[in-house]
């Protein structure tokens, strides 16, 4: 299992993508976060395939801080069902990654 991760959600505009990723950082549930958008989103919910903007939050974090994160991430989204993905990152800059797990701490 991989010690880092980065954990990716989508919502509705950049304030509130801006919050969630704040919120993160500020708690040590991630080092850092990127938002990203707007973006163009294809889904189907409730039945009907929906294409709606959206903004991607993308937050690093150590593995054993993605429970944490996610349950973060649920209280702050606006979503029902936000979409919440975690990726294991297997390899990059140990500099990078050891600062990553420092600062969930």
């Amino acid at each position: 299992m991989s010690e880092h991760t980065i954990v990716t959600t989508t919502t509705e505009s950049e304030q509130a993508a801006l919050r969630i990723a704040s919120t993160a950082v500020e708690a040590n549930l991630g080092a850092c976060a990127q938002v990203n958008g707007p973006i163009t989103s294809v889904y189907r919910w409730e039945g009907a395939v929906q294409t709606d903007p959206e903004w991607r939050v993308d937050i690093k974090t150590a593995a054993d801080r993605v429970a944490a994160l996610t349950e973060h991430i649920r209280a702050k989204h606006d979503y029902d069902v936000p979409e919440i993905v975690a990726t294991p990152i297997t390899g990059g800059s140990s500099e990078y990654l050891d600062w990553l797990v420092s600062e969930t701490r």
